[in-house]
């Protein structure tokens, strides 16, 4: 009697019309650019911008800590939006929830590039900043979970993890673009125009990139895996709720995976930028511009190293190389005085370059990995839920702990935040079995 062999996502992939790679590879990648643009330039403002002009002026401090407040609610809004669209998305499809998803992302942006100031409106202006930015981290909470579920369900044969690092490219795309933005209207317009309204042209011009990622999305067809369990009755009435019930312990897992990887990030862009810009003795001393070159340069490690890392993910394991990854981390936590904290520009370079490099080698292997911890009935709501309360756990709070520890116990400290939160990490990827070879069926 011949052995019944359960069919693998590459089998199905063949078997049915599904979207060719090309197009697989554009829309999974437009997309998670166009909404880590709009994340990032908020990032950018929120630290060099909006305590100037959202919050009440006379403790520059303070106004730089309520603005970082505004930007933590987006990852309070992440999780919500996760289970908003990963409802939809498992139940209705991945397709029609991921144009939704970019189309609540850009009208919150376009709305804060619109949005009157403190001195116009008082308290109002800072109150509709923060339901501007809520609405971008509902956005950003059901876009990532679908363009992993686009890039991994039509991934071919053992390439799921090269893949699933498509979509993880749309994070320094994105931040390039935002922070090289911000460069060139400091570089066109005198400070008097940009902090007026200068600023406000990369949050209204997002509206053109949106409807470039909307007219990529229309496009697409439904993954045959996902089709295949809808005919197969797999559908599920709450996914939110059968994740919770049945798929808890994947759940935590997956958070904790992704711990270490939200902190690394915001320390090195949100933090470092606020510790690099401010006046010497709280900060480096370095110009706005000279950081944000530098952050720039950085992130291009950040780039190429995300598809390496799909590659080692593919060749010898998601679990192995993440493992690796992560302790090269905790390696890094302890250089934080004597690479930031030197004030040298080279040394700082190194540290950004490091560390953003660490971020593409442990970034990659996510779009694969998630995924492949949940069934497809609740594929869409279990990867986007994961990931996005790790970003209320590591991303929201990050630069708030990483300034004021800087601020009471110094620099070393930052890099003990750092250690810790990668040791979390790495408890969980060792309670963690391999994926590689798990079906997506």
């Amino acid at each position: 009697m011949q052995a019944t062999i359960t069919p693998t996502l590459d089998a199905e992939a063949d078997a049915a019309p599904v979207n060719s790679r090309s197009k697989v590879v554009v829309a999974s990648l437009i997309g998670t650019a166009i909404e880590f643009f709009d994340f990032y330039i908020y990032a950018t403002a929120a630290v060099l911008i909006f305590p100037h002009i959202f919050f009440p002026q006379g403790d520059p401090t303070a106004a730089t800590l309520q603005s970082l407040a505004t930007f933590a609610i987006a990852f309070v809004a992440r999780p919500i939006g996760s289970a908003l669209f990963g409802h939809f998305g498992d139940r209705v499809g991945r397709k029609v929830t991921l144009v939704a998803s970019l189309l609540t992302m850009g009208i919150s942006t376009v709305l804060i590039g619109l949005l009157p100031t403190y001195a116009s409106i008082g308290i109002f202006a800072p109150l509709l900043l923060a339901l501007a930015r809520f609405g971008q981290g509902l956005g950003l909470g059901g876009e990532w979970g679908g363009a992993a579920l686009l890039a991994t369900e039509n991934a071919p044969a053992h390439k799921r993890a090269l893949y699933g690092s498509f979509p993880q490219l749309g994070a320094p795309i994105g931040f390039f673009f935002a922070n090289g933005t911000f460069l060139l209207l400091s570089w066109l317009l005198s400070e008097e125009q940009f902090m007026t309204w200068g600023w406000r042209v990369p949050f209204v011009a997002s509206a053109v990139l949106v409807l470039i990622g909307l007219y990529v999305r229309v496009s697409l067809h439904e993954a045959p895996v996902f089709t295949k369990a809808i005919e197969a009755g797999k559908k599920v009435r709450i996914p939110l709720g059968t994740l919770l019930n049945k798929h808890l312990k994947a759940t935590i897992l997956g958070t904790f995976i992704m711990l270490a990887t939200y902190t690394l990030f915001y320390i090195m862009t949100v933090y470092s930028m606020t510790y690099g810009t401010s006046p010497i003795p709280k900060g480096l001393g370095f110009s706005r511009n000279s950081f944000l070159w530098m952050l720039m340069v950085a992130v291009i490690a950040f780039g190429l190293l995300i598809p390496v890392a799909g590659l080692l993910a593919d060749a010898y394991g998601r679990r192995k190389t993440m493992i690796v990854v992560t302790c090269g981390m905790l390696v890094f936590s302890m250089l934080f005085p004597s690479l930031l904290g030197s004030g040298s520009q080279p040394l700082v370079m190194l540290f950004l370059v490091l560390g953003l490099g660490l971020m593409g080698l442990t970034f990659g292997p996510m779009g694969a990995l998630l995924p492949e911890l949940f069934p497809t009935e609740v594929r869409y709501t279990g990867a986007s839920f994961s990931y996005n309360v790790s970003s209320i756990l590591g991303a929201s709070v990050a630069p708030y702990i990483a300034a004021w520890l800087t601020a009471n116990y110094g620099l070393f400290y930052v890099g003990v935040y750092l250690f810790a939160m990668a040791s979390l990490t790495l408890i969980a990827l060792l309670l963690t079995k391999e994926t590689r070879h798990q079906t997506l069926g």
